[in-house]
């Protein structure tokens, strides 16, 4: 993975998952997402925090499942830089909630 500067990132929005989590999901970079004159295609890395419920992702293509896949616990926080529309999330119980930021 490429190293970044966080001095450099230009945030392109928001995004919060809860109730979608029941079943494997991608993320959508919000579609009013305009920073510096870049639209949502300019996204390139995302932080992404786990606020309630544990969850697992995957970004090989394939949908994790609520024992297989890479965890994220509860108060972490991951920065991904890869390609995000191959990322996906599922909850290992009810009440998950994840924070999206995006950026360029």
């Amino acid at each position: 993975m490429s190293q970044f500067s966080e001095e450099s990132l230009k945030p392109l929005g928001h995004q919060q998952l809860t109730t979608t989590l029941s079943a494997a999901v991608g993320l959508t970079v919000p579609a009013n997402a305009i920073a510096n004159g870049v639209t949502k295609a300019g996204a390139r890395l995302a932080l992404i925090r786990c606020e309630t419920t544990s969850v697992r992702w995957r970004d090989d293509g394939t949908a994790p499942t609520t024992s297989v896949g890479m965890l994220l616990d509860v108060g972490e926080t991951l920065w991904y830089n890869g390609d995000i529309q191959l990322l996906r999330f599922i909850r290992t119980a009810a009440g998950a909630v994840l924070d999206v930021a995006y950026y360029r």
